[in-house]
């Protein structure tokens, strides 16, 4: 499961939901998904109003302290708008909190709020990303580091602490939907995180099997090109009660998303046609959640790891929490057994 802890306002009684109680709801999320058997939880990365998740490390560091046996990680780090140095330290240092357990998952991130933020200039957007990418893996791959580039003051044989427990820590590539992004990742040997926000899953198996081909021409070895998926969904008793529960909160995000970027406003029919069997969004019952992630999985040659985003600004916390129980208790049974 990943969240992007948005701002909830309580659909029973239309009130938002403030800050304290609301990190107070994620980390009793995070602590169930750990007990009813998830394999991880990611968090998010936005410097917007309505999301409380500009800075994971810290929340991943509480939730690594209340659980147990869950991986934990970014989805994403905006490593573009990161110095790379501060970005390692902090994962080893989860790493070690968390006594291994800890994913990076690194992109440049569907907003860009983060580039004025910062300082940084909005057209160096790719050249960004792939030159701090290339600082993070030294520093993830040895203590001591010479380094130089455009982005950041060069680094001559300087150490950087802690290290992390695992050795190499897990770096992960969150990528969308363009070629370039899918080869990167293949030609260094990166596991893969895509995030399918619309359109039909089966439409990025070409992306996949670029990324597949690269890494086998770099000598990578198969096992090592690990694919996830990052969607969205939930998961309740019926597929109607599923469609029902999150509707509201979706139509309320993209409507929002829609007027800044000057996309005509989403639609009910649209919801549905998305939630379909080829559609983007993994949507139902257990069962049919389950189904969806089987087949989606041999369109693209086999997943590694799915991650289901299940928050938004209208789902109640008691919907939220049966929500986990059931991919937790149902959903993820049947996917390891098939």
């Amino acid at each position: 499961m990943d969240s992007f802890v948005s701002e909830v306002t309580d659909p029973s009684t239309g009130e938002v939901i403030g800050a304290v109680e609301r990190m107070e709801h994620l980390l009793e999320e995070i602590t169930l998904a750990d007990r009813v058997g998830l394999y991880s939880f990611g968090i998010g990365e936005h410097h917007r109003s309505e999301y409380y998740d500009s800075a994971p490390a810290v929340i991943l560091a509480a939730a690594a302290a209340r659980t147990e046996r869950i991986r934990l990680g970014s989805a994403v780090t905006v490593l573009s708008a990161a110095d790379p140095v501060r970005v390692f330290q902090q994962f080893a240092t989860l790493d070690i909190i968390s006594k291994g357990r800890i994913d990076l998952v690194v992109g440049r991130g569907s907003f860009t709020e983060a580039f004025p933020l910062f300082g940084l200039d909005l057209a160096d957007y790719d050249t960004l990303f792939t030159e701090k990418l290339d600082l993070l893996l030294k520093l993830r791959d040895a203590t001591q580091v010479t380094w130089s580039g455009r982005h950041r003051p060069p680094m001559a044989a300087q150490s950087v602490y802690p290290r992390p427990v695992q050795d190499p820590l897990p770096v992960w590539v969150g990528v969308g939907g363009t070629p370039e992004s899918f080869a990167r990742a293949g030609l260094l040997g990166l596991p893969l995180m895509v995030a399918i926000i619309g359109g039909e899953p089966r439409q990025f198996a070409p992306l996949v099997d670029l990324y597949r081909r690269a890494g086998a021409q770099a000598g990578h070895p198969p096992e090592q090109l690990q694919v996830g998926l990052h969607v969205f969904g939930f998961v309740a008793e019926t597929t109607q009660l599923a469609s029902d529960t999150i509707y509201p909160g979706w139509e309320e995000m993209f409507t929002k998303v829609s007027r800044e970027r000057g996309f005509a406003p989403p639609t009910r029919q649209q919801f549905d046609a998305t939630s379909g069997p080829d559609g983007a969004f993994f949507m139902g019952d257990p069962q049919t959640v389950a189904d969806k992630i089987h087949r989606v999985s041999e369109q693209l040659g086999g997943v590694d790891r799915l991650s289901l985003q299940m928050t938004n600004p209208r789902l109640a916390h008691d919907d939220l929490l049966r929500g986990i129980e059931l991919l937790g208790t149902e959903v993820a049974p049947m996917v390891r057994t098939a």
